[in-house]
């Protein structure tokens, strides 16, 4: 029988397998490739079943056109894919130059373009397998010429010229500056959704949560980024040796090789190290999984560069302080979670520490601030944003947004001589420059 450390093994391995595959260029196009050759071998088989006469000749032509047409087909798959393999590399280079290159990801995942090739290369696979299946004639023979799987590869071309002109539209509405700040900011509001719903079960530390030192630490086993934690399975080992796990770094934080991974509150001495190592996913980078302040990242990124004065646009900022402001305005109605995970008794087995309101408020705003100065699009866009959320925001949450207040308030008297050009830059304007009448 499995141990519950073996089927997390296979849980985590899928999981990982899973982000991998996903997370690559190639996946897609393979699966696309399986798909043509099966297609090809089914059409062949076919034709063979039905002596070649499952489609008249005169639909599929003599062998001579055939093995022509086949061959124009097979060369035009090849161009096209190293067309789109092209412009995928030009809107990476360009994403990363003009936004950020943690945006890199989300192109990477993009499925139009992964399929785009897929079907090329499916058209490609096709054409080369049933090149071998046509005979030219030869004495009295007329040839043999596969009618149903050339017909397929009719097919095949028209809907690969179809792919082709929806691709090319894709990518260029791709590459306009809101559809990449839209594609951050939907992922984002997403994850908060799930992170932070509205009645969440538990909102409040529970009674007995640890406080002293801890009776045993657990060192990570190698370097890398946390972005995934499997709390059921941790709270599970820690229910089975009684005790109370405590998750050092959060979710997002670069782990050294040997620093603590675990704080481990009683006695350890039937705990599984392996097991708990197992259950916290370690990375190159952080992602969108269980980070939301990995999408508030991306969009300051997108927001700094643009406002950089090798860019010089503040428009492009105010499209990523428009989305910070969407984020901000839903968290600050919202129950944070406690970061505390109970068992079915209600004891604490385990902590995981989170990210405070006041520290997505200073993540979403310093740095933008920061950058900002001087640009009056974003004095008056941070106003307009910070007025709205003190006037929506709990009591409790309003302290850091008054402060944030003050020091925008303080950036234009800093940033503009003239007074007039000061009360100009503080009036709040959601466009930055075009909403004030």
């Amino acid at each position: 029988m499995d141990s519950p450390a073996n089927r997390h093994v296979s849980s985590v391995r899928l999981f990982r397998i899973r982000e991998f595959l996903v997370s690559r260029l190639w996946f897609v196009p393979i699966l696309c490739v399986l798909g043509g050759v099966a297609l090809s071998f089914g059409t062949i088989a076919v034709d063979r079943l039905f002596g070649g006469s499952a489609v008249p000749r005169v639909l599929s032509g003599d062998p001579d056109a055939a093995l022509a047409i086949l061959t124009t087909v097979a060369a035009s798959m090849v161009t096209l894919t190293g067309f789109v393999l092209t412009v995928t590399m030009v809107v990476v280079q360009l994403a990363m130059g003009q936004f950020s290159p943690r945006v890199l990801r989300t192109i990477l995942r993009d499925r139009p373009s992964q399929f785009a090739i897929g079907v090329f290369v499916a058209t490609f696979a096709h054409a080369m397998l049933v090149m071998r299946e046509v005979k030219s004639p030869s004495g009295g023979d007329d040839g043999y010429v596969p009618g149903l799987a050339i017909i397929v590869a009719f097919v095949l071309i028209l809907v690969s010229i179809m792919v082709l002109v929806s691709y090319v539209n894709h990518i260029g509405q791709s590459l306009r500056v809101a559809s990449i700040i839209q594609s951050v900011g939907d992922e984002t509001r997403e994850l908060l959704d799930e992170l932070f719903p509205e009645e969440p079960d538990e909102v409040e530390a529970p009674a007995g949560s640890p406080e002293d030192a801890p009776d045993r630490v657990v060192p990570s086993p190698k370097s890398g980024v946390v972005f995934r934690v499997d709390a059921e399975e941790l709270v599970r080992y820690a229910r089975d040796a009684d005790v109370v796990l405590v998750l050092v770094p959060h979710i997002g934080d670069f782990v050294p090789e040997g620093a603590p991974l675990f704080d481990v509150h009683g006695e350890a001495a039937d705990l599984d190290e392996t097991a708990l190592i197992r259950a916290v996913a370690l990375g190159q980078e952080r992602t969108m999984h269980q980070d939301l302040a990995f999408g508030f990242r991306m969009l300051v990124d997108v927001a700094q560069r643009s406002l950089s004065s090798a860019m010089g646009d503040p428009t492009t900022a105010i499209q990523a302080i428009d989305r910070l402001h969407d984020c901000l305005r839903q968290l600050a109605t919202r129950p944070f979670p406690s970061g505390f995970h109970t068992d079915e008794q209600g004891r604490v087995r385990l902590v995981v520490p989170t990210l405070s309101w006041d520290g997505y408020v200073n993540l979403a705003l310093d740095e933008i601030r920061h950058y900002g100065e001087g640009a009056v699009q974003v004095t008056r866009r941070l106003k307009a944003m910070l007025d709205d959320l003190i006037l929506i925001a709990p009591a409790d949450r309003r302290p850091p947004l008054e402060r944030q207040l003050r020091l925008v308030e303080a950036m234009s008297e800093r940033g503009f001589d003239d007074r007039e050009d000061m009360d100009a830059a503080i009036e709040p304007d959601p466009q930055g420059v075009g909403s004030t009448r």
